[in-house]
């Protein structure tokens, strides 16, 4: 593929490395066959590529580190794959106004640690952020464990550069914080999931370094039991950084992976972590003690110091890995009002009884945000069938419970068939509307979110 002034280094036509780049992490999401594999270093590179697509008609698929779980990175045919993974240079930190610039193939934890040595801190994590990038983030207004108290992608996002379909090089935002000036189209462009831009640069709010967390967990009877404790926890006013649950599949995958110590038939796991310093932080989880204990805990242990406080926190950041031991999964992503929280789960443990498939749940309890794992078996036709019907019954739920079928993941190919009965007719029609204006021939992540 001959682009005006891109050499091979930048563009690959290899069928091995295309196959490479084919897909996300997300499971039973179809992939097409791209022509070429584009790795830009500048923005004027991303600007050549869009520019010839725009001229040629040629589809053009955005990627990060192709962690995602809802196959919005998953090639079409035909198309040019454009991995940002080489644009990874932070621009700047400013320590003065709080900010960092950088561009969009950074990866979180790279950041993270970047912005800690000058005392600055910024919390959205991922649990896949020791790899997926921020490019990635901000496309799908990736959340974390730290969303509770501190928020998603798009509560940090103050600027963004992003080259449009025809080429068009647009800055939108402000680094400062506040700017109302026009539409708020950096807003807009975090969780579109490449289909309206791409983005080659994101200046990002900072906030200042955290006190060293400590962190409690508590085991339950019955998942019934720790969703109560959430909602009395929270309604003392607390604000945990961490508020994490973990059901009883999840817990064994958890210590079949690793020996944590864990008690034997154990219903549910709470985790809950205060960064407000060591003496507020004791009172916050002594307060999450009192409530778990009224709640029907068994046990709850209080972490007192910052090594206990680690191997506590470790169970919750070690279910994605314990999982991937369960075989082939649809990693759903429902999220519900916190009130709801025990309906959800309950109504999961009921359809994964409905349709015989096994379903670990865990999540970010606080937000109401919960991760059922659909298990399933690629070679039997009637797993897959099995799998898929629970997966489409959990976000009929999660819709039913007047939640919503994804809060961090996004739509990508995987839930798009359910976007129109979220969002009704009107709120597709406009959500097409506004992808027309940005990309008239529709070059950009085709087939992505909205058809």
């Amino acid at each position: 593929m001959d682009i005006d002034g891109l050499d091979e280094e930048f563009i690959t036509t290899d069928p091995d490395v295309l196959e490479a780049y084919r897909f996300d992490q997300a499971g039973l999401c179809p992939a097409g066959k791209p022509v070429a594999l584009a790795r830009p270093r500048h923005t004027d590179e991303v600007v050549r590529i869009l520019a010839y697509a725009h001229e040629h008609r040629v589809p053009v698929v955005p990627q990060g580190a192709r962690t995602g779980l809802s196959g919005g990175a998953n090639a079409v045919d035909g198309a040019i794959l454009l991995s940002l993974e080489r644009m990874n240079r932070i621009l700047a930190i400013d320590e003065v106004n709080h900010t960092a610039t950088v561009q969009p193939g950074v990866v979180n934890s790279v950041l993270s640690a970047a912005v800690a040595e000058k005392n600055l801190f910024y919390p959205p994590d991922p649990g896949s952020w020791e790899s997926s990038t921020i490019g990635g983030n901000v496309a799908t207004n990736a959340g974390g464990l730290c969303c509770v108290k501190y928020g998603v992608t798009s509560d940090f996002v103050r600027a963004l550069e992003v080259v449009l379909a025809d080429g068009r090089v647009l800055r939108t935002g402000t680094a400062t914080a506040k700017g109302v000036a026009g539409y708020d189209l950096a807003r807009l462009f975090t969780g579109s999931e490449g289909t309206l831009g791409v983005i080659t640069e994101v200046t990002l709010a900072l906030r200042p370094a955290a006190e060293k967390p400590l962190t409690a967990i508590g085991f339950f009877p019955s998942p019934a039991s720790a969703c109560t404790a959430v909602t009395e926890y929270l309604s003392t006013g607390a604000r945990p950084s961490i508020l994490e649950f973990m059901d009883k599949v999840s817990v064994d995958a958890v210590s079949a992976y690793r020996d944590l110590g864990f008690p034997p038939d154990v219903g549910a796991v709470l985790i809950a972590q205060s960064d407000r310093g060591p003496h507020q932080a004791a009172a916050d989880l002594e307060a999450f003690a009192d409530a778990a204990r009224a709640c029907g805990a068994t046990e709850v242990i209080v972490a007192t110091d910052q090594a206990e406080s680690d191997l506590l926190i470790e169970a919750r950041r070690l279910v994605g890995v314990a999982m991937e031991r369960l075989g082939e999964r649809l990693v759903d992503d429902v999220c519900v009002p916190r009130s709801r929280l025990a309906e959800l789960i309950e109504g999961v443990a009921a359809i994964s009884a409905e349709y015989d498939v096994l379903i670990p749940c865990a999540g970010h309890a606080g937000d109401g945000n919960i991760h059922p794992n659909v298990a399933f078996d690629r070679a039997d036709p009637d797993s897959v069938r099995r799998g898929q019907a629970a997966f489409d019954a959990i976000m009929d739920l999660g819709l039913r419970l007047g939640g919503t079928i994804t809060g961090e993941h996004g739509v990508g190919t995987l839930k798009r068939s359910w976007l129109e009965t979220e969002l009704g007719e009107v709120g597709v029609s406009v959500h097409q509307a506004v992808k027309r204006a940005f990309d008239p021939h529709g070059i950009l992540n085709p087939g992505k979110v909205v058809r």
